[in-house]
């Protein structure tokens, strides 16, 4: 809500990334309304406009309904327009071959849209078995935005990996503003990158047949100054060039 009127918007930082960083032509979508019973046209429409899909953050939080959780507490945002759409489109993506890239709160629908869970509340909640105890991943909102997008902590990602290939390392230091996370991964998820204190911070989808990866962190936020974001996003917007020529 921006006053008394729903919005449907998109932060400019994503919309700068895709351009700048992934080299693509950015293609706001809308959601849909509810009750949607129309997807599969809906989806139809999307795939014959966009050659690669992009999950943004967002303020709101996957509604705990689509993964069996308990109600979300008061003041906690949901966007159950939003769900009806991603869920689906991201299995659809991965279906398709279409690239996809989630951050964020793409990230944990991944995990849900595969059969996952999510802690709503990540910081209250132990450690995973053999880590470190476990982080408040939230930022202080009261910070200024260079504060709270700042270097957080440090990622592993595992000897092989298609991150390790990918940014040439095992080891990054991460932005981190989220209160959410996976509890448990999907099946048909890759946990490739966690924190120190065990959280999931980095997935591929096993068996995609293109590029199909999600992270928890804020790639996008000044993608120029980071050469890890800027891998991340090439690589995108390379497999999405590269989808385009095979369909051609």
């Amino acid at each position: 809500m921006l006053g008394p009127h729903p919005f449907h918007a998109v932060g400019e930082k994503y919309i700068a990334a895709v351009d700048g960083a992934a080299d693509c032509q950015p293609i706001l979508l809308p959601v849909p309304r509810e009750p949607f019973s129309g997807v599969d046209d809906y989806l139809e429409e999307i795939f014959a406009l966009c050659d690669g899909i992009f999950l943004t953050g967002s303020h709101s939080n996957v509604h705990p309904d689509n993964y069996g959780g308990t109600p979300p507490r008061e003041g906690v945002l949901s966007d159950r327009q939003r769900d009806a759409l991603t869920l689906d489109l991201i299995r659809a993506s991965v279906e398709r071959a279409v690239p996809l890239f989630a951050v964020c709160r793409g990230f944990q629908e991944m995990n849900v849209a595969f059969g996952g869970t999510l802690h709503q509340h990540i910081h209250e909640e132990p450690s995973d078995p053999g880590y470190a105890p476990r982080m408040d991943h939230r930022e202080n909102k009261e910070d200024p935005l260079a504060i709270q997008y700042g270097p957080a902590h440090e990622v592993m990602f595992t000897e092989g990996s298609f991150f390790e290939k990918l940014l040439g390392t095992r080891k990054i230091v991460v932005n981190s503003l989220h209160g959410q996370g996976i509890a448990r991964k999907a099946d048909r998820l890759i946990a490739e990158g966690r924190a120190i204190d065990g959280t999931i911070e980095a997935v591929t989808v096993e068996g995609a047949k293109s590029f199909a990866l999600g992270v928890q962190w804020h790639p996008e936020w000044e993608y120029w100054n980071n050469p890890d974001s800027q891998k991340l996003f090439r690589a995108f917007g390379d497999a999405v060039r590269q989808a385009v020529a095979v369909n051609a």
